[in-house]
């Protein structure tokens, strides 16, 4: 069976985003066309491609911050034309993203507190999600006072804060160290799996997506198209070290950098 035939993976109880027909450009060349795919429930799926492909911009039509050009994207069934009840968002600059000053609970219950939720109820929720993400103790802080992995668990607590069916995730890790980027994918892994969340993560790096995935969604051309939707079969849970010492690991990476660079000959 070939890369592009491959079905997905057995633990899919359900669809919760479907793209139908894709295609976006800002009044030039197109940026991708015809792009097709579904995200089961609970999957973790890893957008990759070569810079330029388009990845960020498609991630944004997924979230509705941008209406696309041609096609449809369906979440929960519901056709996307703004940002959906229940999917949230995690931007590559956390810097940016928090307030400096704001306390660290009160960044994670911001959105919260836009949505008209009670003080109460918002900063119970903002503290669950800290205990998440490991920072319940570090809930007074500022962001200013914590370290650019500190701020970026930050960031995924708030979007955790709402309660979320799906998270969308573009590049989080690309402005981290390696052992915190390493830190930052295992706690992913462990929130996706306590919460069920479905996840979609852009990333640049082939190994975190085949570390972190269920399944790979390759993009490559000009106007960029799915490549592949490659099932990622490794034992879980997953391991820095003992998972990427893999022969298999070897493989899928080396099978992923084809889909990017060469899919004619995938």
């Amino acid at each position: 069976m070939t890369t592009t035939e491959a079905t997905k993976p057995d633990t899919r109880t359900g669809t919760v985003l479907e793209v139908r027909g894709l295609g976006h450009s800002y009044g030039g060349p197109q940026i991708f066309e015809g792009l097709d795919f579904t995200v089961g429930k609970g999957e973790f799926v890893c957008i990759v491609g070569p810079s330029g492909v388009g990845k960020s911009t498609l991630l944004q039509c997924l979230t509705g911050l941008i209406r696309p050009s041609e096609g449809d994207i369906l979440f929960e069934g519901k056709r996307v034309t703004e940002p959906p009840e229940g999917l949230a968002i995690v931007f590559q600059d956390y810097s940016r993203s928090l307030m400096p000053w704001l306390s660290v609970i009160d960044n994670v219950a911001l959105p919260l507190r836009s949505a008209g939720v009670k003080k109460a109820e918002r900063l119970a929720q903002a503290r669950q999600a800290l205990v998440e993400v490991g920072l319940s103790d570090v809930a007074q802080a500022y962001p200013w006072q914590l370290s650019g992995g500190m701020q970026q668990r930050v960031a995924i607590a708030r979007a955790l804060a709402s309660n979320p069916r799906a998270i969308i995730m573009d590049e989080p890790f690309a402005s981290v160290d390696a052992q915190t980027r390493a830190d930052l994918e295992d706690l992913v892994l462990r929130v996706r799996d306590h919460l069920g969340l479905t996840v979609m993560l852009v990333t640049h790096d082939i190994d975190e997506a085949v570390y972190l995935a269920d399944t790979v969604l390759a993009l490559s051309g000009r106007p960029a198209r799915v490549t592949a939707m490659l099932p990622i079969d490794l034992p879980k849970p997953r391991d820095q070290l003992s998972t990427k010492a893999l022969p298999e690991f070897a493989d899928l990476r080396a099978e992923v950098y084809t889909l990017i660079r060469n899919p004619a000959t995938a």
